[in-house]
């Protein structure tokens, strides 16, 4: 699942850039100091500098609201990018209300069934997707297809990408029906409009490589996965971040089998491959690094994992804030590391850390707050604290029955 959630961050980038990227659709816009700062904005996200780039897409707003007023539609532009930065830091709370804001400068100007409409709705539904907040996000995804769909007509490969961000949320809530329809019927499109070698093309099959896996359909995902690595690699060279990600989804696959020996070369290609584009302390390169710590892990090879674990919770608190969730996941990773070995007094403190941020950030009754309680709980046992265990454990179980 958190692959698929992986991807549904790669798509609020994508709209970012678009945005970024887009002239004004006034005559005069907010300016060429504005779109200078834009840019900027565009190149330190790329990078994962995420809190310069904070910094600078505030006082592109600022600019923009001073040049041309509160409702045009570059103060919009300016709302989203500002809001997908926080969304990259863990900052649902302060993302939501600026993407609320951009929604409704784009419905007053443009009318409520206008592609760039559609946007705002997907990158809404996107922030509630990453919250757990699927009864929310359904609906909000559901009318931003309907707008595409009817603006750009059903074989459009924004209907696609829209349907994908749908078929995604159904995945995260093991809805697997509805989510291989929707993947097939958006790899259709794609390859007919775009033609079968283009990179959506190859994030359509990976999606369906990666509901294949989840089902346990090995030869499907690995046909699948091997063949969106090939695109990507064909389209955008055998270095691209892209590829490290096909490369680690190919690797996860082979690791879900057992098969740990073709598992380590792919994740240290990955590796390589991010540290050297996007440079030793971007998010991405955490990512990787966890990835092969895992793989170190399983094989009882404890010694190897601790400084990849240690390493990778270190880029991810310098690049995204110590309270981010995935800064919690590498503190969980660390702490299971050390509940394997016995090391309960060492995991411990890692698993609280790791349990109050998930909770702050996404909310008491996210999966990830279940999958904290459950992880001390464990120790708790291990410790012979049955009490204490038994309590996280019942709050687990409630958080799973409210998901149900």
């Amino acid at each position: 699942m958190r692959e698929l959630m992986k991807y549904i961050l790669a798509i609020a980038t994508a709209f970012l850039l678009l945005l970024a990227a887009t002239p004004s659709l006034f005559a005069q816009g907010a300016g060429v100091e504005w779109d200078n700062l834009r840019q900027e904005v565009v190149e330190l996200y790329r990078t994962g500098k995420y809190d310069r780039a904070e910094i600078v897409a505030k006082k592109a707003l600022e600019i923009a609201e001073k040049n041309v007023g509160p409702n045009h539609l570059d103060v919009a532009s300016s709302l989203n990018n500002l809001a997908e930065i926080y969304v990259m830091q863990g900052k649902y709370a302060q993302a939501e209300p600026l993407h609320k804001q951009a929604l409704a400068i784009k419905t007053k100007a443009l009318g409520p069934n206008h592609p760039n409409v559609a946007q705002s709705l997907n990158s809404l539904g996107t922030l509630y997707s990453h919250q757990g907040k699927y009864a929310q996000a359904e609906p909000i995804y559901k009318r931003s297809l309907e707008i595409w769909k009817r603006a750009l007509g059903p074989d459009h490969p924004d209907v696609a990408q829209s349907m994908n961000n749908l078929a995604t949320l159904y995945y995260s809530q093991g809805k697997f029906a509805k989510v291989e329809l929707l993947y097939k019927s958006a790899l259709a499109i794609q390859e007919k409009a775009l033609g079968p070698n283009h990179s959506n093309v190859a994030q359509s099959l990976n999606n369906l490589a990666m509901l294949y896996k989840t089902q346990g359909r090995f030869a499907q995902a690995e046909s699948f996965f091997k063949r969106s690595l090939a695109i990507k690699e064909k389209t955008l060279g055998p270095n691209h971040p892209h590829v490290a990600t096909s490369l680690n989804n190919l690797a996860t696959l082979y690791y879900t089998q057992g098969k740990y020996a073709r598992v380590e070369p792919l994740y240290k290609r990955a590796q390589a491959i991010v540290e050297k584009a996007l440079g030793p302390d971007h998010p991405n390169v955490a990512k990787s690094l966890n990835n092969l710590a895992e793989l170190y892990r399983i094989q009882g090879k404890y010694a190897q994992a601790e400084p990849l674990y240690k390493r990778a919770l270190a880029i991810s608190e310098k690049a995204l804030g110590p309270d981010h969730p995935t800064v919690a996941t590498n503190l969980n990773n660390l702490a299971l590391l050390y509940n394997t070995q016995g090391k309960y007094a060492q995991a411990e403190p890692l698993y609280n850390r790791s349990l109050v941020i998930r909770a702050r950030t996404l909310g008491p009754d996210h999966p990830h707050v279940a999958q904290s309680l459950e992880n001390l709980a464990e120790l708790y046992r291990a410790t012979n604290r049955n009490e204490e265990a038994e309590k996280l454990e019942q709050r687990a179980a409630a958080i799973h029955a409210i998901k149900r």
